[in-house]
């Protein structure tokens, strides 16, 4: 007696495709995902941080979800900082403004094309030194690394006490 092989046969779309492309598509995509979850974020590294906020600040032309992009790459201080400028404009002026309102073009400006980033990092603290062209062409930009990334810390002036007039009981 003979025995016969029988084959199921395919039929649609599948039955172009060897079997061994499911598995080679399935890997693939696996590869692609793996890759674009691999892309540390700006926050990722102090210089990142640093970078960001620079390219996010020249982006910046009175647009707010611009200015709330770069607000969200300072440090605490810094964000608390703005905070309190805007508190104390919107109460001399009766108008609410939002923090990262207080981030204004026209008060950014870049001394010198930065060409190079490098980080020193200590623990939760890093120093990035921005350097241009020009020997001359060089800062530290002083970063924190806090709520899950790097953020960088503005020294921002602290406010000086709110002026009273004599005999005012506000």
């Amino acid at each position: 007696m003979a025995t016969h092989r029988h084959r199921a046969r395919r039929s649609g779309p599948a039955a172009a495709r060897p079997a061994w492309a499911g598995v080679a598509l399935a890997l693939s995509v696996a590869a692609l995902a793996s890759v674009g979850c691999s892309r540390r974020p700006p926050s990722g590294t102090p210089d990142g941080a640093v970078k960001e906020l620079v390219a996010r600040l020249r982006q910046l032309h009175g647009d707010p979800a611009d200015a709330k992009a770069a607000f969200e790459l300072l440090s605490r201080r810094a964000r608390d900082n703005l905070a309190s400028r805007a508190q104390r404009y919107s109460a001399a002026t009766g108008k609410a403004i939002a923090p990262e309102a207080m981030i204004t073009p026209s008060r950014f400006l870049l001394r010198f094309e930065p060409q190079r980033y490098v980080a020193q990092i200590a623990g939760a603290h890093a120093l990035v030194d921005v350097a241009g062209l020009l020997p001359g062409d060089r800062v530290q930009v002083p970063c924190v690394y806090e709520d899950g990334g790097w953020r960088v810390d503005l020294a921002l002036p602290p406010l000086p006490p709110v002026q009273k007039r004599p005999g005012s009981e506000l």
